[in-house]
């Protein structure tokens, strides 16, 4: 990860189709784009490569959340049940629908811990969102079983996690409705872009509308659309779309690469029996964008944090316990409910209440691990070099610490 580093003749050509015609919107004026329809291609493409009966782009990974959440019908009075470790874009979306982002525990998968799911359901709990983080994935057989037991939908955010699979199926097809985020830093990108993914036809349709300012787009002329609901403008640009339609045609070979590359630093990490892995509930599905490690405890993660600080080598690995935008503990525009337009009362009482919550359960996940990104452009002697640097700074740290003892 991430595509961006593959760019290459074939992005140029896609996106010189579309200059070429001088139409970037990816609706309407059908004579002067001379057939080029890249948006559409994309979502054909998509549909294809993850085995997903319905795929409908939009603006980002952001908007993608939102527009499934609007479509699966959930908003005021609504609490969705979501991993404490996330990017901030997933409560962002649950908020800017109006309804109350639920954070829980997670554990060693690094994402929704089943039992913090089951604890928190109340009467109000209409949506359970796994965020499949750093590439892997939830536990989804728990949670489908939960989400069944209390008739609740699944909403997958893969945002994070494109080409990785669960027994066979591709993370964000599973659920009620999936989504994927193609901004620069994905495993494919369009530079920014974002997609629903469902299997059911209803979905489909109110995300295509909800997408566009509500048009139906059931007629040739756009001016004479009907609107039969209130949408937004959440499209993608078909130069975006461009991008994303030579990128996914290369995921093949990105997931190749990183699962090799993958491979290797995780075999020189395991050598060191204090080290510890993510814990993989398909490991063959894992599409390997990062390596995700623990030591035994924060005091040792944190003076490992320092030493390859020290040596400026800390570089491609995230300590995501002191991260700004990925962890509960850095947010406090979330738990003072910071924002410039007004919450709902309800939204307002339930985020005030964050920050006497305990996390303790993920802090002792978290303050442990590090997630090492994997690059596509690595060669074995570069992984070889990075491995043998990142063991010696893990042995340092772990020999200072035994004669502190």
């Amino acid at each position: 990860m991430p595509g961006f580093e593959f760019f290459g003749d074939e992005e140029r050509k896609e996106v010189n189709d579309v200059l070429e015609t001088g139409i970037l919107m990816r609706y309407g004026f059908d004579g002067p784009r001379k057939g080029i329809w890249k948006s559409i291609e994309l979502e054909k493409e998509i549909c294809k490569t993850f085995g997903v009966a319905h795929a409908q782009l939009t603006s980002s990974g952001t908007a993608a959340l939102t527009t499934a959440l609007a479509a699966l019908n959930i908003g005021a009075g609504d609490e969705v049940i979501m991993p404490s470790f996330t990017f901030v874009a997933s409560f962002e979306a649950v908020l800017s629908v109006g309804a109350v982002p639920v954070l829980v525990d997670v554990d060693e998968t690094l994402t929704l811990n089943p039992q913090a799911v089951l604890n928190a359901i109340t009467r109000k709990t209409k949506c359970v969102m796994p965020v499949h983080m750093c590439g892997s994935m939830a536990d989804l057989d728990a949670l489908q079983h939960i989400c069944k037991e209390h008739h609740l939908i699944l909403l997958e955010d893969a945002c994070q996690s494109i080409g990785g699979t669960y027994k066979g199926k591709h993370l964000g097809t599973i659920g009620d409705a999936g989504t994927f985020s193609f901004d620069f830093v994905k495993t494919i990108t369009c530079a920014e872009g974002g997609v629903v993914m469902t299997n059911n036809k209803d979905i489909y349709i109110k995300s295509d509308g909800y997408t566009d300012h509500g048009h139906d787009h059931l007629g040739a002329d756009r001016g004479a659309d009907l609107h039969p609901f209130i949408g937004y403008n959440f499209r993608i640009s078909e130069l975006h779309a461009a991008v994303g339609l030579a990128q996914i045609r290369k995921l093949d070979t990105f997931l190749s690469i990183q699962r090799k590359n993958y491979a290797q630093l995780k075999n020189m990490l395991q050598q060191i029996p204090e080290v510890s892995f993510r814990v993989v509930p398909d490991e063959s599905g894992d599409s390997c964008t990062f390596l995700s490690w623990f030591l035994p405890t924060e005091e040792l993660m944190k003076a490992f944090v320092a030493e390859m600080k020290a040596q400026n080598i800390l570089a491609g690995n995230f300590y995501w316990y002191a991260n700004n935008w990925h962890y509960i503990k850095q947010w406090q525009h979330l738990q003072q409910a910071t924002t410039l337009n007004n919450l709902n009362a309800e939204q307002k009482a339930a985020l005030l209440k964050l920050s006497a919550q305990d996390f303790s359960a993920s802090d002792e996940v978290m303050s442990r691990c590090i997630s090492t990104a994997i690059s596509l452009l690595w060669t074995e002697e570069q992984i070889k070099e990075k491995g043998e640097k990142m063991v010696n700074a893990i042995k340092k740290v772990l020999s200072e610490a035994s004669v502190g003892v």
